[in-house]
């Protein structure tokens, strides 16, 4: 799972439970998507969104690890019919670290509608298909290798067992597509970013609670399936830190498993740079370009990127495949807004 229930924080209300960041160019702009409350958590009193959370997609413009922008979601109750209101603010500048900043309110509307300003910005939130997949064997062997600074053990296991856990499972998906005059200076083509996002739910003492951050996909189901701990380390903290927090224990572990395989004559200098990729734990995009996960870049990631296959055989320096591909998803992304698939 990319972020799919993956901490004991995560897990106590799935509503704010990020399961998978996606950022890419889309009709009009730089779409980014963020999924949450999955259907593999079983039935729950109100699905949706939690009305006492905020969702936030925070873009960092200098690379220094710390937002310059954050666009802010809020919903309200759900009503008889299921919908919940929606909505966006858009803070800069130094206001956008602080969770008690207003900003300015740029998008109101419902939930299961799509949402349009004037100036082009297109917002939509709902319920929707879950487009990634997961091989929960694979999934589980990677964690332990990891942890355990072993080689893979698949046992017995063999590619034509592969299932896609997640096949026929539904999330709730926010979605903001943002005009290119929002992100790009006159003149400018193209522009590099770092995206991640947080999930935070509202404490009785009038504060902010951070519950899930997502930015890289895999990193939770790398280094945290057997350390839930370090789970919940990981979603409460900040991006600027990770380097300083996280940088020597990911080294460790994944030093471990590249020397169980011998892929590397130094496996702690691979490791080295491998984290040099992984933190601080954000996703990068250039803005106007297409947007691909893959081997050689990190460049947003599309709803269709196999991001597991990737980030285990960098993290392992040695393939590793689930089996199993986009092929697997029950119902397909669409290539027009919200994008997201529609509930099969």
């Amino acid at each position: 799972m990319s972020h799919h229930l993956d901490s004991p924080l995560a897990r106590q209300d799935v509503r704010l439970d990020i399961t998978d960041l996606y950022v890419f160019r889309g009709e009009t702009g730089t779409v980014l998507v963020i999924n949450v409350c999955h259907s593999l958590a079983g039935d729950i009193p109100e699905p949706g969104f939690h009305p006492e959370g905020m969702y936030e997609f925070k873009l960092d413009f200098d690379h220094d690890g710390v937002e310059d922008r954050t666009y802010r979601f809020v919903f309200g109750e759900r009503d008889a019919s299921g919908q919940q209101s929606v909505c966006l603010h858009r803070i800069d500048g130094v206001a956008a670290t602080d969770p008690f900043a207003a900003g300015v309110v740029v998008a109101t509307g419902a939930t299961d509608e799509p949402i349009t300003t004037t100036d082009g910005l297109r917002v939509w939130a709902g319920q929707a298909g879950d487009p990634f997949w997961i091989e929960p064997d694979v999934l589980h062997a990677v964690g332990h290798a990891v942890q355990d600074g072993t080689t893979i053990d698949l046992g017995d296991w063999t590619p034509g067992q592969a299932k896609n856990l997640f096949a026929g499972h539904t999330v709730y998906s926010v979605v903001l597509e943002i005009p290119d005059s929002d992100l790009l200076a006159a003149g400018q083509a193209t522009r590099p970013i770092g995206v991640w996002a947080v999930a935070s739910l509202a404490t009785d003492a009038g504060g902010w609670r951070p519950i899930n951050r997502a930015g890289l996909p895999m990193i939770h189901p790398l280094f945290t399936q057997y350390n839930e701990d370090l789970g919940d380390d990981l979603n409460v903290g900040r991006p600027g830190e990770d380097v300083a927090t996280y940088g020597e224990l990911l080294t460790r572990e994944i030093a471990g498993v590249v020397g169980a395989y011998g892929t590397a004559e130094d496996p702690a200098a691979y490791a080295a740079g491998v984290v040099a990729r992984f933190l601080p734990n954000i996703l990068p995009y250039v803005v106007g370009t297409p947007a691909c996960f893959g081997f050689n870049t990190f460049n947003g990631r599309t709803l269709t990127d196999n991001a597991p296959d990737v980030m285990f055989s960098i993290a392992a320096n040695t393939p590793v495949a689930l089996g199993i591909g986009k092929e697997s998803v029950t119902s397909k992304p669409r290539a027009f807004f919200p994008y997201v698939p529609e509930v099969s």
